[in-house]
């Protein structure tokens, strides 16, 4: 869809920054950005802060495909969100693709190594971000303006929103970094372009620097409003915060459940509001929802990815189903749902009325079928009123980071978990989230359940959206065998899988990485 933020198009970037095409893990990635002569001109600010928007969605410096940013890897597969996508959804209960490019049988089966491109490629995704967002801060300062004579009080006060937005984005970035690799490097802008990195961090001491760096920075984000949608908010920060806070005890060994309820709190109280319409938060004009937070912008005419919703809503289409009804040219033949998934959903869920069943069979007995498990094409190319995108190649749909029926779910679980708050407001939040997707109360609780039915939710509510894997890491069933799923360490499953039975070894920890992954980048 078009909008203001896409006047502040990656196409329309002045400056040709490029990471290293060196895939080494043990080496992080290198910008070429030089600040000789481009910050001469005030409306570089603009551009480059685009360019860290933009580093969400788009591959290089010329879109869908050209000049990429890393290499290593073919550039749609290297896109942050569909990497960090199937990172986050295919070694769970939720998500399997039929493909066999290299990186994703194994990311299928969760069996990966520090040899997977997928990995390796988020892992140089993240720190791709870092340097850009670093890059920005070093060249934004007040003193670096006056010293270009740049003395323009709406430049000034533009720039130290960028400035703030930069943060938020980087802090986004070492979240997801922490989040899948644990102990990784902390470089800020203090530390010189090319200089010898510091010590490898742990994933404590990151997680604590991303928190203050939120705090610091969320009074001087720009307000929330239609003109600012796309850009990092308040409450993005807060809820980023929340997300923060309910993992805590992953990432630091020290729960925050009170953090969590006072962060998403002050989320629900920012001015959002469920959409009526589930589906709505997934079609071409959710830019108009009014329950999205923060979202990855994409544009069929100017913002062009073979990633992000481009590959979400081609991919998730195949076998028998038409491309037209998803408002895109045709079908990718891609990703589908695992049996555990898609029988949390029950009778009256209008959450599963998109679902594709013709053709299809309940279990994922073959991953390089199709056919084989449930097709959930939850997002679509076609607008609330049924029309179209600008493009079929290329999606108007915007991918939902953060959206406000999250925050309702963090609220509920740190409630129930011990984080204070009201369980009545925690069983207000989680019936209207149930009310919705049944279209009255006949599914309501009568009481909070127990948090385990919290993850149910949670994986009904916000399946495919990039999260799950963290959810099953936080309740102690991504590495254990608690809860088993198809393929789960490459066993396909059956009968005894069903019944619950442990039937493999597995991981040793969480974490996407390998171990020989986490070692001390060089910048």
């Amino acid at each position: 869809m078009k909008r203001t933020i896409k006047a502040v198009s990656v196409a329309a970037v002045l400056l040709s920054i490029a990471a290293t095409g060196c895939m080494d893990p043990t080496v992080a990635p290198k910008s070429t950005v030089t600040s000789a002569n481009v910050f001469n001109d005030p409306n570089s600010y603009r551009a480059f802060i685009a360019k860290i928007y933009g580093g969400l969605i788009v591959t290089g410096q010329r879109g869908p495909d050209g000049n990429p940013d890393i290499r290593g890897i073919d550039e749609g597969f290297g896109e942050y969100l569909r990497l960090y996508w199937y990172l986050q959804e295919m070694p769970t209960d939720e998500a399997v693709i039929g493909w066999n490019d290299p990186g994703l049988p194994d990311l299928n089966r969760g069996t990966w190594g520090a040899s997977n491109s997928m990995v390796n490629a988020m892992y140089y995704r993240v720190f791709y971000q870092v340097v850009l967002a670093n890059e920005f801060l070093r060249q934004s300062t007040d003193a670096k303006l006056a010293e270009r004579g740049q003395n323009d009080p709406v430049l000034i006060a533009n720039v130290h929103f960028y400035r703030a937005e930069a943060r938020f984005l980087r802090a986004l970035s070492y979240w997801h970094g922490i989040d899948l690799f644990g102990n990784i490097p902390l470089v800020t802008e203090a530390d010189p372009l090319g200089s010898t990195p510091p010590q490898q961090a742990n994933r404590a001491t990151i997680y604590n620097y991303v928190v203050s760096e939120l705090n610091a920075v969320v009074g001087s984000l720009p307000p929330q409003g239609p003109s600012t949608y796309g850009r990092a908010t308040p409450a993005a920060a807060h809820m980023l915060l929340a997300k923060l806070y309910l993992n805590a005890g992953v990432y630091t060994g020290t729960a925050n459940y009170t953090g969590a309820v006072t962060e998403a709190q002050v989320v629900i109280s920012a001015g959002y509001t469920l959409d009526t319409s589930f589906a709505h938060n997934f079609q071409a004009d959710n830019n108009t929802s009014p329950e999205l937070i923060f979202v990855a912008a994409q544009d069929g005419a100017n913002t062009q990815t073979w990633g992000g919703m481009t590959f979400l809503i081609h991919a998730g289409c195949g076998g028998s189903m038409s491309a037209g009804t998803y408002g895109v040219d045709y079908c990718w033949g891609g990703y589908r749902m695992k049996q555990q998934i898609y029988r949390l959903f029950g009778a009256g869920d209008g959450r599963a009325a998109f679902f594709w069943t013709t053709g299809q069979t309940d279990s994922v007995a073959d991953i390089g079928n199709f056919s084989n498990g449930i097709a959930a094409p939850k997002f679509t190319n076609k607008t609330s009123a049924g029309a179209n995108g600008a493009q079929m190649g290329m999606v108007d749909t915007d991918f939902p980071i953060f959206r406000l029926a999250d925050a309702y779910l963090i609220y509920v679980e740190a409630n129930i978990r011990g984080g204070g708050g009201s369980a009545a407001t925690a069983l207000g939040y989680l019936n209207a989230i149930r009310q919705r997707a049944y279209g009255d109360t006949s599914a309501n609780f009568a009481a909070l359940p127990p948090v385990d039915t919290v993850l149910a939710e949670r994986g009904r509510e916000l399946m495919f959206e990039a999260g799950r894997r963290t959810d099953l890491v936080r309740f102690g069933l991504f590495s254990t065998g608690t809860y088993l799923w198809a393929w789960k360490n490459g066993v396909a499953g059956g009968a005894a899988l069903a019944a619950g039975r442990d039937l493999y070894p597995l991981p040793a920890n969480e974490l996407i990485a390998n171990p020989n992954l986490q070692q001390n980048p060089g910048y």
